[in-house]
């Protein structure tokens, strides 16, 4: 981000088709207000991008980063198969690993941080998100109705629930609501890793797993594609509510 200009408006797209992209707000014309960062977007699988699409400065940490928070994720969906009571696999199998968005912010310094937010309250529009960030902290996640501050550790990652994963499980797994502050200290960067965004296919059904269903556990969402879900997303944008909401079945 801290790039010059000419460098930058190689990537700046609204346009999500690309490999590796930069914008501010993804949101910008469809949210109540914008929110203090730039983002670079990058889509790492099931397609990669070719080296010479992403920026030079970034280049080879992105790939490998992408190769090994892959790996991570891949055994967090096992762990959760199994918890569950399902096959250690059966996440995996339903591809929800396929897909993997690396999206890293970069939230400058704000003069005014009472009047914005890093990032608006929302949860994440994917199975699992694994999060790194820097020493800054400004994370937030919703907790019994309070806001709780995550403050970094030094070598750890966060991993949120997504959207997703709380739409297939049924409500077994609670997608993590959460924001960032704004804050006069800066730039805060953090690199976020979704499993099972737009990336993929697109042409796979996702509905709540039969196996977790019952005459007392009806299903509470009508099914969709990870690409129909993301679309409505970016067109809602971070307004403070959920996308959930959406494809809720009616009591």
């Amino acid at each position: 981000m801290e790039q010059e200009t000419e460098i930058k408006k190689q990537f700046y797209t609204r346009d999500f088709t690309k490999k590796c992209l930069l914008l501010c707000n993804f949101d910008l014309f469809s949210s109540p207000a914008a929110n203090w960062r730039d983002t670079i977007y990058c889509n790492c699988a099931p397609y990669p991008p070719n080296p010479e699409e992403l920026p030079s400065v970034c280049r080879e940490i992105m790939i490998e980063y992408s190769k090994q928070v892959m790996g991570i994720g891949r055994s967090l969906l096992q762990l959760l198969s199994e918890s569950l009571g399902l096959s250690k696999n059966h996440l995996i199998e339903m591809e929800c690993a396929e897909s993997l968005a690396l999206i890293c912010h970069y939230s400058p310094a704000c003069p005014e941080p009472d009047l914005t937010f890093g990032t608006t309250r929302h949860s994440d529009n994917d199975f699992l998100t694994v999060l790194l960030q820097d020493n800054l902290g400004g994370l937030q996640v919703r907790h019994q109705d309070q806001w709780v501050d995550v403050p970094p550790v030094p070598g750890a990652l966060i991993v949120n629930i997504g959207d997703l994963l709380q739409l297939v499980t049924n409500d077994k797994f609670k997608s993590a609501e959460h924001r960032v502050l704004a804050s006069k200290a800066g730039p805060r960067i953090s690199v976020a890793s979704f499993f099972g965004r737009d990336s993929g296919p697109g042409l796979i059904v996702y509905a709540p797993i039969k196996e977790l269903l019952s005459e007392d556990n009806p299903p509470k969402y009508k099914a969709t594609t990870a690409t129909e879900y993301t679309e409505f997303f970016r067109a809602k944008g971070l307004d403070g509510t959920s996308a959930l909401l959406h494809f809720k079945l009616q009591d």
